[in-house]
């Protein structure tokens, strides 16, 4: 079997959860099947790269709409038996693709664009275009991949029109002989981070998504010997990214010698000492199909404290790997002192945290593994051909 798979991110030029899915996944089917993949950006060895289009005055998502078009005509020309794209981003790549060839197309759901309103503010009318080629090629595909339960309700719930029977679900996973506890005090002090003091650690983009200003919010009510690090960058917009920058900048006033700030992406062998030493990893998300960043946690051994939305249940188990804290957007400033006291009840307790941490990578172990979710998305081509 020949697949092609479809994306915008590839290393390494990775920036979220969905390019480090394609990444795993992509190596472990590579094992399975002949694999080959198409993404957006600059030339790579070991991918078929198309420079995201550009023009003056030119809508983001026109411009993904132009590179599309090429992606396809390249997907046609190579021939493939089936598509599988990720993100809406590549989704009608694939689309048109597997049309034209007249084979299956796949696609995994990563997010919804109807459960992230506020990119209209990033893309203007194109979310309405993204909106569009979302629903469109949902209904026209053999199959969607939910990557939880949750986002699999997710799917139904936002595009009826799409059959339960064509909606498995297959988990992210990690590879926890890379993500495992690694100490490295030096990687700490690099960045500014006092070894000698616990830390709560962030790490994403800077998004609506992500909740990063609910984090910094509940930050001003932790013990005053605790460090916040925020492995935090890519702002979506600029309004967002100045938010973000003033409420950094407040916290530092009132906590001077308490915030760290890497706004840069770390590399992963850095990011996995970060989440090693960590006292407690934060997820603040308002929206989470999955959440994979609190797996990589976990495989660190490191206890979480997150939101209790989208997949992020299915992943933390309340009281056993972490804390979950109930979302609810009619009442943020509820939220946000909840959250505040989850963290401060992980750090009040270290040796309870340490044995969650211990769990944690346990589960991640035992029911996150990349070669069950390789052949599951095989089982999966080969039951749509």
């Amino acid at each position: 079997m020949r697949a092609a798979i479809v994306t915008r991110e590839w290393p390494p030029e990775v920036y979220g959860g969905a390019g480090v899915h394609v990444t795993e996944l992509v190596k472990s089917l590579r094992e399975l099947a002949s694999v080959d993949v198409y993404c957006m950006g600059a030339e790579r060895s070991d991918a078929r790269a198309f420079t995201l289009a550009s023009a003056p005055g030119l809508n983001p998502a026109l411009a993904v709409v132009s590179t599309d078009v090429e992606m396809a005509s390249a997907i046609v020309a190579n021939g493939a038996d089936v598509v599988h794209s990720h993100t809406w981003y590549a989704n009608l790549a694939g689309h048109m693709a597997a049309q034209t060839l007249g084979v299956p197309h796949i696609i995994t759901a990563h997010s919804l664009e109807p459960r992230r309103p506020w990119k209209a503010d990033q893309l203007g009318g194109g979310y309405r275009v993204s909106s569009w080629i979302e629903a469109d090629t949902y209904r026209a595909a053999d199959a969607v991949i939910a990557v939880s339960s949750g986002m699999r309700d997710d799917i139904l719930d936002c595009y009826p029109f799409v059959d339960p029977a064509k909606v498995p679900v297959v988990y992210n996973g990690i590879d926890v002989s890379i993500f495992t506890p690694t100490q490295d005090e030096s990687v700490l002090r690099k960045y500014g981070i006092d070894p000698d003091r616990p830390y709560v650690l962030f790490v994403g983009r800077i998004t609506r998504q992500k909740g990063l200003i609910h984090l910094l919010r509940a930050a001003s009510s932790l013990p005053r010997d605790v460090q916040l690090v925020l492995a935090a960058s890519s702002p979506d917009e600029k309004h967002i990214g100045d938010e973000v920058a003033a409420a950094v900048a407040a916290l530092q006033t009132s906590r001077p010698d308490d915030v760290v700030w890497i706004d840069v992406q770390v590399s992963k062998p850095e990011l996995i000492v970060l989440l090693t030493h960590a006292a407690v990893f934060a997820c603040p998300s308002i929206y989470e199909p999955l959440g994979i960043v609190n797996l990589e946690a976990m495989a660190c051994g490191t206890a979480v404290v997150a939101s209790a939305v989208g997949g992020i249940p299915e992943v933390v188990v309340d009281g056993v790997t972490g804390i979950l804290v109930e979302y609810t957007p009619d009442d943020i400033a509820g939220f946000e002192a909840n959250f505040a006291a989850g963290l401060i009840d992980a750090l009040d307790n270290p040796s309870r945290s340490d044995e969650m941490g211990a769990a944690g990578r346990r589960r991640a172990t035992e029911h996150f593994g990349w070669a069950a979710i390789a052949q599951r998305t095989l089982d999966i081509y080969a039951s749509v051909r």
